[in-house]
């Protein structure tokens, strides 16, 4: 699954393109993993205070809002883990921001 993300400062727009090469339903959490400027494995749940995020192989993590809220998830994982993987990162779970939703039984999407 292919994406693109996009950043802007000031009149300055900068793109990269980002695939996700596997999403997988584990009952309690997803994982995704993407392939952009860095390679991330990415564990996404719910919790009783909303969505989070890890990122093991950064050693980091933090709480997001629904998937489809590019904003908010760009700011928080942006803190975490720097600005182009937070905008990778958030941008991701808003392309599979619908498929999230009706995961019920599959082990494997992608």
């Amino acid at each position: 699954m292919l994406f693109e993300c996009v950043t802007q400062s000031g009149k300055r727009k900068e793109k990269w393109p980002g695939r996700i090469t596997y999403l997988g339903n584990y009952g309690s959490h997803f994982e995704l993993n993407i392939v952009s400027c860095s390679s991330l494995m990415v564990l996404f749940g719910k919790t009783s205070r909303g969505f989070f995020a890890s990122i093991p192989d950064f050693g980091s993590g933090c709480h997001l809002v629904n998937p489809d809220d590019i904003f908010w998830n760009t700011e928080s994982l942006s803190r975490v883990l720097g600005k182009v993987d937070g905008i990778t990162v958030a941008t991701a779970l808003y392309t599979v921001a619908d498929k999230l939703k009706v995961l019920e039984n599959s082990k494997s999407l992608i």
